[in-house]
């Protein structure tokens, strides 16, 4: 179940840049390392939908189903596009001090929705997690969702690991005004360019 083969390929994925690690990195350098753990906690929390999706069906009946499929996928496409927005807006405010309690829960909130509005990763679920069950052991189910957290477990680690080097940075940046509005309007870039992917028909 929790064999090297899998956590070789799940820790390639995690590694891989996404949504869930430019918005973690991008609290990181804006808002220091608190910030970037609820981030990544967030971004963790986004897997679960898709993983009990994936043990449940759901993704076969999404990828079955053009419209919910189209419909979904549109909706993180414009989620990403307003966060773009926003950031790219509030690119030449004056930077905040670390997150404050209240400000937490809105970035947990957006970190979730980031995760659960790609459809893609209901999909990715539904095709990876099943290979490393063992039909032999008996209890598919359970061995999924042992593998499902074993991924978020490593997801929030790379995630934490990511951010908090982004916070390592943020000193440096802090010095310099111009290089964290441009920072901003890349990550804003990044957010935009995601999105559009994200709204295009897969080929």
């Amino acid at each position: 179940m929790l064999t090297l083969p899998f956590l070789l390929t799940a820790l390639v994925v995690v590694l891989m840049p996404g949504t869930g690690v430019i918005y973690t990195i991008s609290c990181g350098l804006v808002a220091g390392r608190r910030a970037a753990l609820v981030a990544a906690f967030g971004c963790t929390l986004g897997i679960v939908p898709h993983i009990l999706a994936s043990m449940v069906g759901l993704a076969a009946v999404l990828h079955a189903g053009a419209s919910a499929y189209q419909t979904l996928r549109l909706a993180g496409a414009l989620y990403l596009g307003w966060l773009a927005w926003r950031m790219w807006r509030d690119a030449a405010a004056p930077l905040p001090a670390l997150a404050a309690p209240r400000a937490a829960g809105r970035q947990i909130v957006h970190a979730i929705a980031i995760n659960v509005l790609n459809p893609k990763l209901t999909v990715f679920f539904f095709a990876f997690l099943p290979q490393f069950v063992d039909p032999a052991a008996g209890g598919a189910t359970r061995q999924m969702a042992v593998l499902g957290l074993a991924f978020m477990a490593m997801t929030f680690a790379v995630f934490v690991g990511y951010g908090c080097a982004a916070a390592a940075a943020r000193r440096k940046v802090l010095d310099s005004p111009r290089a964290m509005i441009w920072l901003r309007r890349g990550f804003a870039g990044a957010f935009a360019a995601l999105g559009l992917r994200l709204a295009l028909p897969d080929r």
